[in-house]
């Protein structure tokens, strides 16, 4: 019986994500149909097309429809994201929220953010990353300030 229940919240997730495949592993799942809330526990890798979601624990929310509304990654945190525009991101933090009907993650606590095409990086706190716009926005700690680091590229005289 649990083992059906895995197979139908995973299938409605599969479903639900814009028909594209979403595959989770994880040591242990627990799931609550009641309230829609699902938990990984252990080494979690989440992977969906270009992007994977790497955790100690994820916990995925779904609305009354079984559409996931929001993942709350938490402990060792490293993902890579691609975006609508083809810009590509890898990154640690020590939580990340997704918001999949919005396609935002925000990142929090030692954020570290690498734009693999152009080799842009970000540290702060929080970091936000908007998907379909391409857009960053980051915040640093009260005694840090946000480091951006960039390569410029100069012709050489």
């Amino acid at each position: 019986m649990r083992t059906a229940g895995i197979l139908l919240l995973l299938i409605g997730l599969n479903i639900s994500i814009y028909a594209e495949e979403l595959k989770i592993r994880a040591n242990s799942f627990t799931s609550d149909q009641n309230t829609g809330i699902s938990v990984f526990k252990g080494n979690v890798n989440i992977v969906k097309s270009q992007d994977e979601l790497n955790a100690s624990k994820v916990t995925i929310f779904v609305n009354k429809k079984k559409k996931p509304v929001k993942f709350v990654a938490v402990g060792n945190v490293s993902f890579t994201i691609a975006t609508k525009n083809g810009a590509k991101y890898k990154g640690v933090s020590g939580k990340a929220i997704y918001f999949p009907m919005k396609k935002e993650y925000y990142f929090y606590n030692n954020v570290h953010l690498q734009q693999l095409n152009d080799k842009n990086e970000i540290l702060g706190d929080e970091v936000v990353l908007k998907t379909i716009d391409g857009k960053a926005y980051a915040k640093g700690l009260k005694k840090e300030p946000v480091i951006m680091i960039f390569n410029i590229d100069e012709d050489k005289k």
